[in-house]
């Protein structure tokens, strides 16, 4: 089979996939096929050779490889939809923020850095989002969880792992680590969170 061919397959079924696709679930296309890893790879390079410069870029993600709109031109997209999606607030964010750098941790030592009680429904949304989970539960009194992030927030923070988090000196404020961040709060799994809840 011709890496055209190849290319053209793997391109199709990253368009019409709404998650991530690793090279082993690429794979999997080509049942009848004697493909290797090495093939698939070649097709992606091609891939991202095309989309190069344009709206649309391959991204290597957590997960696996997505086609996505290239964050350069995203803030005219936002004009397609009257209603605009509300923001995450500065109390998720910073929330979300220390456990992404300093996980595993504890929701008392997240409260202990904020300086402030962390709401459970914060904590409950993060989790309802597939962002955070329970990593184990700290050896001490109480045995409070322990909380880490998980591959999906990765793929939705467009990260292929936590080292392409930006350094903390990088960062002068909460609101700098994604100033055109967007969510629909009303999207959530159980869709039970209101504007105000995530913004205490």
């Amino acid at each position: 089979m011709e890496i055209k061919e190849i290319k053209n397959i793997v391109e199709a079924a990253l368009m019409v996939s709404d998650q991530p696709i690793s090279i082993k679930q690429l794979l999997l296309l080509f049942p009848e096929q004697e493909l290797t890893a090495n093939d698939i790879n070649r097709a992606i390079n091609a891939l991202e050779n095309d989309y190069h410069g344009r709206g649309i870029e391959l991204k290597k993600l957590a997960s696996g490889y997505r086609l996505q709109t290239s964050e350069s031109i995203q803030p005219w997209l936002l004009n397609l939809w009257q209603q605009k999606p509300k923001k995450l607030s500065r109390a998720l964010l910073e929330t979300l923020a220390l456990i992404a750098y300093r996980q595993p941790i504890t929701r008392g030592e997240i409260e202990d850095v904020r300086g402030v009680a962390v709401s459970s429904k914060i904590i409950h949304y993060l989790m309802d989002r597939e962002w955070v989970r329970v990593l184990g539960y700290r050896d001490v009194p109480g045995k409070p969880a322990m909380l880490g992030t998980t591959q999906i927030f990765l793929d939705d923070f467009n990260l292929a792992s936590l080292q392409e988090l930006p350094s903390l000196a990088e960062i002068k404020d909460i609101e700098t680590l994604e100033p055109e961040l967007f969510f629909d709060i009303d999207q959530t799994p159980t869709a039970t969170h209101s504007k105000d809840e995530l913004n205490e």
